[in-house]
């Protein structure tokens, strides 16, 4: 499988050296990378020479490319603003699932990839436990969804907190509007149950709190399930969750395989 990294973070580093240089998915390789800012053409052109793949600066080159998958491991606006065409060529590994909240940017991209025969790939990130929320909601026996997420308070406020605060208390659409890079775990749950306005988020900014600590709870006629998650921060980037890009490394995995565990 050639596969196209658009996003030059941690994660992106991260999945350079898994797949290229320490060969974990044999049958898988990052063939390019992809950035058209002027300003990031010196970090891309030294990770395309650092992991043996291709430096692209412009994603009319990019999409011309032999590439089975592209992973987006960027940002919000990234995704906004590629996905569509993206999929209109290849596959699609989302990780950016905030964009989502938009329905209508959903349903489009859905439209695209659906009417050109490609896929778009979500992994589950810092979370764990959709399966249970998929089953459940697929049968009608899912009744309410509640997340509670926990994080260091410097990454939810510039102010000095003394104490635990409750930042956000709401929707899952909202919550990600509000908080766009610490709200995708809420997307993620919601698109696997009852949808964006019926998923109940509430953010707490933890000033003693060195992990993100995500609760999941839901009812329904399946019965009750709780789930809590403390995520270590990736070892790179503090501000990135681990298991989001061991989750990345998951859907790859799961890919090409002939017998896969639903997840």
């Amino acid at each position: 499988m050639n596969i196209g990294l658009i996003g030059k973070g941690s994660i992106g580093t991260f999945l350079l050296k898994k797949i290229n240089e320490e060969q974990l998915l044999p049958n898988h390789r990052i063939t390019a990378i992809f950035d058209e800012r002027e300003s990031s053409r010196p970090t891309i052109t030294a990770l395309a020479e650092q992991y043996r793949c291709e430096a692209v600066f412009a994603l009319k080159t990019f999409l011309e490319k032999d590439l089975d998958l592209i992973i987006e491991c960027a940002t919000i606006d990234v995704a906004r603003k590629y996905s569509r065409r993206i999929v209109k060529h290849t596959n699609l590994l989302l990780i950016s699932i905030g964009v989502l909240a938009d329905t209508y940017f959903a349903d489009e991209l859905e439209k695209f990839a659906k009417e050109n025969g490609q896929k778009v790939f979500l992994p589950s990130g810092a979370i764990g436990g959709l399966d249970v929320i998929k089953a459940a909601q697929v049968a009608g026996e899912l009744d309410s969804v509640t997340l509670t997420s926990r994080k260091p308070a410097k990454a939810l406020t510039d102010k000095t907190l003394l104490e635990e605060k409750i930042v956000f208390e709401g929707f899952a659409d909202d919550a990600i509007a509000k908080f766009p890079k610490n709200a995708n775990v809420a997307i993620a749950l919601s698109l696997a149950g009852l949808g964006a306005r019926k998923t109940n988020v509430k953010i707490i900014a933890d000033p003693i709190a060195t992990k993100n600590i995500h609760h999941i709870e839901a009812e329904g006629g399946f019965g009750q399930f709780e789930v809590t998650i403390t995520n270590n921060p990736s070892p790179d980037n503090a501000k990135t969750s681990y298991l989001t890009a061991l989750s990345i490394l998951s859907v790859l995995h799961s890919i090409e395989k002939t017998v896969v565990i639903n997840s």
